[in-house]
């Protein structure tokens, strides 16, 4: 059914929240902001952390600045190696490899640390390609982020396209760039975020992945 899958990195193929968190929890710590519970941190993954940090933890513009570069410090030194692939993540790939589907990233993760997770747990033995923002466009939507990968490839027809993805931005961001959707439901996301946003299709495990590339 589509040849082309455009995943999302963190909930969706990694369980990020551990090194993202830990990271997350430093930076607020500078700013004496009070450090988030388990749940409340989930919210921060998925969004691009300038707008986590803006409208969840309430830091000011110059803040923000400063709280992304300890983030960043934190997570360069240790964090990225903490997010393992959820259970059944390799063998879905394997599948859609086997089948002959082309596989990329598009992340909002800035692509120099996310092509440190990639390397770390050796996803590019599936992946062909990585798309997210550099450091100076630290805000890119995931629409935007989507186009960029639709161009590389000389994709005329959306059609041959699914973006896959545990939050509502991975979802309007395919929506927007006119591209169908897959949301997952092991990530961050919920059932009716992702039902909300218009998923063209729902996957509870990585293992109904393959089929719903294929079949819908």
């Amino acid at each position: 059914m589509y040849e082309i899958c455009f995943f999302d990195l963190d909930g969706t193929l990694t369980q990020s929240e551990f090194g993202v968190g830990a990271s997350i929890r430093g930076a607020l710590k500078h700013f004496g902001v009070p450090e988030p519970d388990d749940q409340e941190l989930r919210r921060y993954i998925g969004p691009p952390l300038m707008h986590s940090l803006r409208h969840y933890a309430g830091l000011t513009e110059e803040q923000i600045g400063e709280a992304i570069e300890i983030y960043r410090s934190l997570y360069n030194t240790k964090g990225y190696q903490d997010a393992p692939l959820y259970p059944g993540i390799p063998e879905a790939l394997d599948r859609l490899k086997a089948a002959g589907k082309t596989l990329a990233v598009v992340t909002s993760k800035p692509e120099g640390i996310a092509r440190k997770v990639l390397e770390y747990q050796g996803l590019f033995r599936w992946f062909t390609d990585l798309f997210g923002p550099d450091d100076s466009e630290r805000e890119s939507g995931k629409e935007e982020l989507i186009r960029k990968a639709i161009r590389h490839y000389g994709l005329s027809d959306g059609r041959r396209a699914v973006m896959i993805g545990d939050r509502k931005y991975d979802i309007l961001g395919a929506k927007g760039a006119g591209i169908d959707s897959i949301g997952v439901l092991y990530g961050y996301g919920s059932r009716e975020e992702l039902i909300e946003a218009g998923a063209t299709w729902i996957a509870e495990r990585p293992e109904e992945l393959p089929d719903r590339v294929e079949h819908g």
